[in-house]
């Protein structure tokens, strides 16, 4: 909590008050803030910023909304402030006054980079944080302050990104409907399909109107027509449903989620943006882990998008920024220590004929020369490495993608194509399988004479396992999203595949 203990001062006037106080509280509470409080006050001189009526009205409005980005106005301890200015018309506080610019700098942090330290919940976070000039930030808030222009500076201060704003818009149109009662549950009971009539239907049209899903006006509300049908099916397919048009019990799941729950799912992927959206690069690559899709950006636009098969909740792909730098074509798989010690194992123990059937030799692992599987003693192996040759049935398939990284995770071809047609695509072993590898490719060799697609295909053609540099690094950036926000305004939402909300929220819904 932003506090300011009382302390005597000696000093009469404002600026001496304010310096006096600001000294003899150096290296109290955050050093960051402290710092930043000081140079705020260095800036103006010690001249008091609150004094005036306006500006206290101004920095309450300003706290109070953020409430819009899901952020509590309670935390920069508005109701305090409003306390504290009730019936005064002007004059000089020390106490409420640091109190008040504290309040501002920590709202504008929060808005500029995040409420929470994403390294907190994960040691290896190395997205980059927004650059921010602090002498030109405190600057600024100092002039608008002066200016009258507070609301345009917290207005300002979120990330400029059009993303942002559409989570926002997303994050009002649920509280409207909050606030009109939520939207309507549908009762427990068989499956609900088209054809049929029944009570739960109304309710099942009422809850996708609440929800923003058109439809044509039925007379008879009570039956499931064609044009609910469709409703339903367009629900289905943005939360990664089966999209058959009928309501069973994963759809009736979705439906049924409390708007408080999805209120907060908003408000943590917020969050996730003030982390994120500052992405300086020209060109990148968008994995998005709980979308099960990639998304290729170049000026801030998408020019490509694809589907993708991500980790399995016991192992996950990490969120992590990188840069690519080079492919393979046509690459061996030399089996991770994991897969090696929980997959391979236990299968060959069963059967040691499963090392010839999938194509995987046996290597020393100090000379990597190839070894007899029976002279490995398989209760307990070691010394040896897990390899299967190159070829289009091969684990990485044709081409395979490679970043640096601390969790030997890239992002590859498979011949697992099927699995791009299910609703739910969290099963690899952490890597990223890519359902257009060689699209992919194209795009980031960017040489349309040396590599065109037809290059690329005659390349893979001759079985030879070859290593090809980018002509650039190309940034990519596995993130995780658990929402969706369509033109329309609608919010859909996916399956929190690896739990990872709940301690976002928790964070964010911790007091300072």
């Amino acid at each position: 909590m932003l506090f300011l203990a009382a302390l005597p001062v000696a000093a009469s006037d404002p600026a001496s008050l304010l310096r006096e106080r600001l000294a003899a509280e150096a290296g109290i509470g955050d050093p960051r803030l402290a710092e930043a409080l000081d140079a705020f006050y260095r800036l103006r001189d010690h001249a008091p910023a609150w004094t005036k009526p306006s500006r206290r009205r101004a920095l309450i409005k300003s706290l109070g909304e953020v409430s819009a980005d899901g952020l509590d106005p309670d935390d920069y301890l508005t109701p305090t402030l409003r306390d504290a200015w009730a019936g005064a018309a002007s004059g000089f506080d020390a106490d409420t006054e640091l109190l008040a610019s504290r309040a501002a700098l920590t709202a504008l942090s929060h808005l500029l980079n995040g409420k929470v330290d994403p390294r907190r919940l994960n040691p290896d976070w190395n997205f980059h944080a927004r650059q921010i000039d602090t002498e030109a930030e405190l600057r600024g808030l100092s002039d608008a302050i002066e200016q009258g222009r507070l609301a345009e500076l917290f207005a300002e201060a979120h990330p400029p990104h059009p993303l942002y704003d559409q989570l926002k818009r997303g994050l009002r149109r649920l509280r409207d409907v909050q606030q009109n009662g939520g939207w309507p549950a549908i009762e427990p009971g068989e499956t609900l399909k088209p054809g049929m009539t029944d009570p739960r239907v109304a309710q099942l049209r009422q809850r996708l109107l609440a929800g923003g899903y058109a439809m044509a006006e039925s007379a008879e509300p009570e039956t499931f027509d064609s044009a609910l049908e469709q409703a339903v099916k367009q629900f289905q397919r943005e939360y990664r449903l089966t999209a058959d048009g009928a309501v069973g019990k994963a759809t009736l799941a979705e439906l049924n989620a409390p708007i408080e729950w999805r209120i907060d799912q908003m408000r943590v992927n917020l969050e996730r943006a003030r982390w994120l959206l500052h992405e300086r690069s020209r060109e990148f690559l968008l994995v998005d882990i709980a979308g099960f899709e990639a998304t290729y950006f170049k000026d801030g636009v998408p020019v490509w998008h694809t589907r993708v098969q991500v980790g399995q909740p016991f192992r996950k792909t990490p969120e992590y920024r990188s840069q690519i730098t080079h492919l393979d074509f046509n690459p061996t798989w030399t089996v991770p220590p994991t897969i090696f010690r929980k997959d391979i194992v236990p299968k060959v123990r069963r059967d040691i004929g499963y090392l010839a059937a999938n194509r995987l030799r046996v290597l020393d692992a100090a000379t990597g020369l190839e070894i007899s599987p029976a002279q490995v003693d398989w209760s307990a192996p070691k010394g040896i490495l897990i390899r299967q040759d190159a070829g289009p049935k091969s684990a990485l398939g044709r081409v395979v993608i490679r970043f640096a990284n601390p969790y030997a995770v890239y992002l590859h071809d498979t011949p697992h194509s099927a699995i791009f047609e299910h609703d739910e695509r969290a099963v690899s072993s952490g890597c990223i399988r890519v359902e257009h590898p060689l699209e992919l490719t194209e795009r980031l060799l960017a040489d349309p004479v040396e590599w065109s697609r037809e290059k690329i295909e005659a390349a893979i053609a001759t079985g030879r396992t070859q290593r090809v540099h980018l002509p650039r690094a190309v940034t990519v950036l596995l993130a995780y999203w658990s929402v969706d926000v369509h033109d329309d305004g609608r919010v859909s939402f996916r399956r929190d595949i690896y739990g990872r909300d709940a301690a976002v929220l928790a964070e964010l819904d911790r007091g300072l």
